[in-house]
This record gives C-alpha cells, structure tokens and sequence, in this order.
C-alpha cells in the first residue's frame, strides 16, 4: 500500500531549505486527535508541541504524519514509508481509537501497534506509545482490554507510554466544554492540556 501523502500542516511543520541544523526529528503518526480535525492549524497539539520544540538552540523538528480516520492498520503500513523518508529519532504513537469505535479485534490493534513500534526501534528511533480509553458503554471488559493493550506494547518494546492522551479532557470537571459538538473531537481548549499528558513522557528522551 503506497503511503499517504502528508496533510498539508504535516508538511509546514518541516524546516524549509537551508534551516539551521536540528538536535532530533519527532514523528507523531496519529488519527483525527493529533490531524488537527475541525481546528484552525496551528493549533493542534502536534502543533503547540512544534512550537515549544523550535525554541530549542538547536530546534528539533517535528514532522506531523497523522491522518484523520486512519487506524492502527493504516499507521502500520504508512509507517515503513515515513521512517525512511523523515528518518526520525523519536516516533510518537497515536493510534487505535478509531479501531476501537469500530469494533474492531483489539488482538489485531494490538499487533499493528506492536509491529510499528518494532519497525521504529529497529530504524533506530526511540518510541512512545499514546494511550487511550473508551466510554464505559462498550462494555467493562472491552473497555479494559483496550486500556491495557497500550501498556503492554510499550513495555514490550521499551517505549515510554503517555497512559491517557485525554486525561483531564475526558474525564475532566466539565469534559462537554472541551468538546468539539460532535462530542468526539477535543476542540482547542483541550489541546493544551493534550500536550500535558504527553511533554512530561517525552520532554527526558529528547536531547
């Protein structure tokens, strides 16, 4: 499967020819929680986390590779292509909330997970795995096995695990005023708090 080309804020994330040298390249893969989905670009937590790491002397580059709808079986087969192209240090993994709104084998999201993680550390790039939950309406058990599937995939391949991307949004005070209508979607008041849960895993591993 030929890879996606990247969204057009993807791309402008890149230095442009003739920036100065960077320290590290992060590669964020994600769905529609780090695409920016209904948010003015720039926005997006991808973005908030860009523009932190470009006040860095010298900057690291963030190259945002994530795509709306896209499950872990999209990231896994997009990956080899944005690992060879952006030759990333450190990947980032945000994936398997859409496998779980469609029901989806968690067997199989766990798989996909575990080989794009495998694939990362083999190119070299040390990884993070983003974790998620699902409302309690899919029922105890799913909704378990999906929480613990993240943290088994990080401790396998020795990744750092952000345990809950939406900590704080979701299961916030008042989580409906950090929504988007769609009730989904985080709108821009969460995204601040979506690169809290994951600056302080990732913040150690960068130089």
């Amino acid at each position: 499967m030929t890879a996606a080309p990247l969204p057009a804020h993807a791309r402008a994330s890149e230095p442009a020819g003739g920036a100065p040298t960077t320290s590290a390249t992060v590669l964020v893969v994600g769905d529609s929680l780090s695409a920016e989905y209904g948010l003015a670009r720039g926005t997006g937590w991808v973005a908030l986390l860009t523009q932190r790491l470009q006040e860095r002397q010298p900057p690291v580059q963030v190259i945002n590779a994530s795509v709306s709808g896209d499950t872990t079986a999209g990231g896994r087969s997009r990956l080899p292509a944005l690992l060879r192209t952006h030759r990333p240090t450190h990947v980032v993994i945000e994936l398997g909330g859409n496998d779980a709104l469609r029901g989806l084998d968690l067997r199989m999201t766990e798989a996909n997970l575990s080989q794009m993680a495998e694939s990362a550390r083999q190119a070299g790039a040390r990884v993070t795995v983003v974790g998620m939950q699902v409302p309690p309406n899919y029922g105890a058990a799913y909704s378990r096995d999906f929480i613990e599937l993240f943290a088994r995939v990080a401790k396998k391949h020795q990744a750092a695990l952000v345990p809950f991307l939406l900590k704080n949004v979701a299961d916030g005070p008042q989580p409906t005023a950090l929504f988007q209508p769609d009730r989904i979607h985080p709108n821009e008041q969460a995204q601040p708090l979506m690169l809290a849960n994951v600056w302080p895993v990732l913040r150690p591993q960068l130089p």
